[in-house]
């Protein structure tokens, strides 16, 4: 069945992209991914001796971006014990850049209408199953209310399809309005302190305007930088087929002024080598033009979605064994990059590359149907859902597993409201400077948490961990610096949110 569009959105469309907001970027025409050139270099790589893979590990150690042909070798190892170095040095790079601090976040799904028709996803026009809904900002402001008040959430990505009714007037409208919650918990108050948008390209106008209302990180993935293949999921006459529009759009939004932005691609289109070498190339040119590269990156694997025959047909499925190589050659290559593993993946798998020191931020209690958190429905409806999530757990299920690993859950937003952001906060990333005001955030931000969300098992749990943080960060910064954590803890304690560093 196929979705005939209507007058409105065909003139909507036709306004949306602005071909010198493109190739003002180009270098003679030509857009910064050139598929033969990198196959080139995954086949003139191959077989790499061990003794230069140690030397580009060491140079990811020195939280330097790699070149293409290092990432190339990284990804043509074969030697299961030389693959476990690299495992081991994703993991210290982590650790230098970020300490043992996993950030917490929630998806916010505003709409599911869309103007575009990709082959792979639960949303595409076409789909005739898909009950369709976007939300009323009083129907978001119940959402973020649920977030903030009985989850305890402080970040958000909130998420939109690509249509007339939820264009950026639309998300500039939730955004103020997600932000203007402020909702009583057991000791003190929950509102988010971060929304973050994943959203489809658009102008440097639109973007300034929602620079404007506080928009945190831009996150807009590309979904397969291989020309040909993106050319195939992505239907001619739709705004997605402009495959340089889409590649451009975080160009324009640092341009616009937007502090951080996000990449990601959808792993089982295309391909997996050829497509960290995409976002390598991606970071590359960000740092190229603009002198920062991507604050965060997300690998997502594709999932089944309601009525989408493409998921089961794909040649490209990635195995567990390859999405943790993936994983680990995307922090050797851009290791000053925060690195986001979702809920799409099974709580098995989470577990194990979230153990194994590479990831940097995770969501928890994650609902994708429209309405989801403040309609209360624990199952999972793909007629309302974009695909089907493999890890349903609550966020203080997530937390008393990250403590019980040794890690801190941070919900810190300062850096953001400090200026530590853009350029500022990758020379602090790549100085490992950053992991000591996020440390002490972490556990201000963790105190709160535990005293007004947590369960009793939990926050047991938690516990141990702040002590732990706290004796830890005694011998790590000045006594002036320890003292002042002290009293803004003991402050927290009372009741007192949002104290930081």
């Amino acid at each position: 069945m196929t979705a005939v569009l209507t007058k409105k959105e065909k003139t909507w469309m036709e306004k949306v992209i602005k071909e010198d907001e493109v190739t003002k970027y180009m270098d003679g025409g030509k857009d910064f991914i050139n598929d033969e050139e990198i196959w080139e270099k995954l086949i003139d790589n191959s077989n790499p001796e061990p003794a230069r893979i140690r030397e580009i590990i060491q140079k990811s150690l020195s939280i330097q971006t790699l070149e293409p042909d290092e990432t190339a070798a990284l990804l043509n190892v074969k030697d299961p014990e030389l693959w476990q170095e690299i495992f081991d040095a994703a993991g210290k790079v982590k650790k230098k850049v970020y300490d043992n601090r996993i950030v917490t976040f929630a998806p916010l799904y505003c709409g599911n209408l869309c103007v575009n028709n990709c082959l792979y996803c639960g949303f595409r026009r076409d789909n005739h199953v898909i009950k369709r809904r976007v939300l009323t900002l009083d129907e978001v402001r119940r959402e973020a209310e649920v977030l903030a008040g009985e989850i305890g959430h402080k970040r958000l990505i909130v998420v939109y399809g690509e249509h007339p009714l939820t264009g950026p007037e639309y998300i500039r409208d939730t955004i103020e309005t997600i932000y203007s919650v402020r909702v009583k918990t057991r000791n003190g108050y929950g509102q988010i302190r971060r929304v973050n948008v994943n959203a489809a390209p658009m102008s440097i106008d639109d973007l300034k305007m929602l620079k404007e209302v506080g928009i945190g990180t831009y996150q807009v993935f590309q979904e397969t930088y291989h020309h040909e293949t993106y050319e195939k999921l992505h239907p001619k006459g739709t705004i997605k087929a402009h495959y340089q529009w889409r590649l451009y759009c975080h160009h324009r939004a640092l341009e616009a002024g937007v502090d951080d932005v996000a990449l990601g691609v959808l792993f089982g289109l295309y391909d997996w080598r050829f497509e960290v070498m995409g976002l390598l190339y991606h970071a590359r040119d960000l740092e190229k033009q603009f002198g920062i590269g991507p604050h965060t990156i997300s690998f997502p694997r594709l999932e089944p979605a309601a009525n989408t025959p493409f998921v089961q047909e794909t040649r490209y499925r990635v195995s567990d064994e390859d999405f943790k190589k993936l994983i680990a050659v995307i922090r050797l290559s851009v290791p000053y990059t925060g690195m986001i593993l979702t809920a799409r993946e099974p709580a098995h798998i989470r577990r194990e590359i979230i153990a194994s020191g590479m990831i940097t931020q995770t969501d928890a209690s994650t609902r994708i149907g429209i309405g989801a958190y403040s309609d209360r429905y624990n199952e999972q409806e793909l007629e309302r859902q974009q695909f089907e999530l493999g890890d349903t757990r609550s966020l203080d299920e997530v937390i008393r597993e990250l403590a019980e690993m040794g890690m801190i859950t941070s919900f810190c937003t300062a850096g953001y409201r400090c200026g530590r952001t853009g350029e500022r906060i990758m020379t602090l990333l790549r100085t490992g400077k950053e992991a000591v005001f996020c440390k002490l955030n972490a556990v201000l931000t963790f105190r709160e948490w535990l005293d007004d969300f947590a369960s009793p098992e939990t926050k047991a749990a938690g516990e141990k961990v702040i002590q732990k943080e706290l004796e830890e960060l005694r011998e790590r910064v000045p006594e002036k610096v320890y003292n002042k954590l002290l009293e803004y803890y003991g402050r927290i304690q009372n009741g007192e949110r949002d104290l930081y560093f």
